[in-house]
């Protein structure tokens, strides 16, 4: 049996993150597994704490397994996933001045082949659960995901410019791993 690639979209808010998971997974007639923390903070109903962030990150973590599966059961080639173990450590860290030391575990023991880093080069989008318009903070947050990536082992390579030069970034990095 063949196991998918899989390949992980990092970034600040609003940089095309799930758009470029579910136009790379059409692309590859793929899957692609999307944010937990979306659907959860919608649902909260009130200001959100460490102890959620914790409750988002093993429900991202069930989620990646079940949408491995899937891919496994349609023998696609590669799974895209819209966030994983660094986004919650860089968002707990962030806003909360510490990370949970399961997320920091469960980020070690995290095993994918290629990550996209999504630079902050387009416009921001507002909506009810992004917190940090400001482009300073946005290019640092950009920074803090560029350095944690430069301190694995995993191949990466950032993906910037309008949404079609976002795509063909990716496509072209996609292919090569599937070389």
């Amino acid at each position: 049996m063949n196991f998918p690639k899989k390949v992980v979209l990092l970034g600040p808010e609003s940089t095309g993150k799930s758009f470029l998971s579910e136009r790379l997974a059409k692309h590859y007639q793929s899957v692609w597994c999307p944010e937990y923390a979306r659907e959860y903070l919608l649902m909260l109903g009130r200001p959100y704490t460490a102890d959620d962030l914790l409750v988002i990150a093993k429900n991202q973590t069930e989620l990646a397994e079940q949408y491995t599966i899937d891919a496994l059961t349609k023998q696609v080639n590669t799974i895209f996933f819209d966030t994983d173990m660094h986004v919650m450590k860089v968002w707990s860290e962030v806003v909360f001045g510490s990370c949970d030391p399961w997320i920091l575990q469960e980020l070690k023991q995290q095993k994918y082949d290629l990550y996209l880093l999504c630079k902050p080069d387009i416009p921001w989008v507002e909506d009810e659960l992004r917190e940090y318009p400001e482009q300073k903070v946005r290019n640092d947050l950009f920074a803090v995901y560029k350095e944690l990536l430069q301190q694995q082992t995993t191949a990466w390579t950032i993906v910037s410019g309008n949404f079609d030069e976002r795509f063909n970034k990716a496509v072209k990095a996609v292919d090569a791993l599937l070389r």
